[in-house]
């Protein structure tokens, strides 16, 4: 019993035998639905094919919540209770991670909506439209690490007398001037992270807005033409107040992406020089410098910044639905 329970084998053969005994529980369940009518049946059905999605939620999401919600008012090893001293921690030192989270959550949907609305926009109707999206969607199928890395080397710096491989850089020294630090450089470098996660973005504001735009009627298109709109006219008047609710749904979820943004910062600055946001930070204090409870009191705050925009965005997706 000891071997079972403290090597990794035992635990795994333990694993195996609770999904088998969990598995042969559920059909013991469905064959006596068989013999069971009505209201019972139905009870008996539910617990076969929703219990196994009811418990693995319940494993694999609430507890992990609650158990880091706990762990947010105890000391670094969860010996003690400490009340509210993580997140006065979190509110007095962590001023940067939420400065640059705030940047992030402002620029990044911003700049990733009117990229893709304004390229929606040209490009619809046009001879090559296909080729156009593909061309803006493409980043949306590299990973945020591959991202990073790609950008990274875009980005990159070496002093001025030596050969620069960045080929930002090398186009800069290739015209006379002096390389630039892209990611070194505080609050610029912010930025140039920020424009990462737009390239990335951009495509998926695309391919929703171009969509919705395709949408619009084109009899209320038709009749404001005739009235004289002008093309400015078309767009703020007409095209805008149409595709709004796919507006709102594309802001929104591109915020809760950035909220929970790591992988660009950690892999191209290390959450360095600056740059560093709440989830880098969260990552540090919890697995870096071993304190569970300033790390678990930041995974809170993401998780309340992030509940009123999912919130949000699924009632609009709703709305959405509605209307169709």
């Amino acid at each position: 019993m000891g071997f079972l329970l403290y090597s990794k084998n035992g635990q795994m053969i333990l694993a195996v035998l609770a999904f088998l005994a969990i598995l042969v529980i559920l059909l013991l369940i469905a064959r006596a639905a068989d013999h069971l009518r009505g209201r019972k049946q139905t009870f008996a059905m539910a617990a076969v094919f929703g219990g196994p999605a009811l418990l693995l939620l319940a494993v694999g999401l609430i507890y992990p919540a609650v158990r880091t919600i706990w762990m947010s008012f105890m000391d670094k090893r969860s010996d003690s209770f400490v009340a509210l001293d993580n997140y006065a921690y979190l509110f007095q030192d962590g001023f940067q991670a939420f400065g640059n989270t705030l940047l992030w959550v402002v620029l990044v949907p911003l700049g990733s909506t009117v990229i893709g609305l304004v390229y929606s926009v040209l490009i619809d109707g046009s001879r090559f439209e296909k080729v156009a999206k593909s061309l803006l969607f493409l980043p949306m199928a590299i990973s945020f690490v591959g991202a990073g890395i790609i950008w990274k080397f875009m980005y990159e710096y070496r002093g001025s007398a030596q050969e620069q491989i960045g080929l930002l850089n090398s186009i800069i020294t290739g015209i006379g001037l002096e390389p630039v630090r892209f990611l070194q450089d505080s609050p610029l470098n912010t930025l140039f992270l920020i424009f990462v996660m737009v390239w990335i973005q951009a495509g998926f504001a695309m391919v929703v807005l171009s969509a919705a735009i395709k949408a619009v009627p084109s009899d209320i298109v038709e009749a404001a033409r005739l009235d004289g709109a002008s093309a400015s006219q078309l767009f703020f008047q007409i095209t805008i107040p149409s595709i709004r609710p796919s507006l709102v749904v594309v802001l929104t979820t591109i915020c809760i992406a950035t909220l929970k943004v790591f992988d660009i910062t950690q892999t191209m600055t290390g959450a360095e020089f600056g740059t560093q946001v709440l989830a880098n930070e969260m990552y540090d204090w919890s697995f870096t410098y071993g304190n569970n409870g300033v790390g678990s009191a930041m995974a809170v705050v993401i998780f309340v910044l992030v509940i009123p925009l999912v919130v949000y965005n699924v009632r609009q997706m709703n709305k959405n639905k509605a209307v169709r």
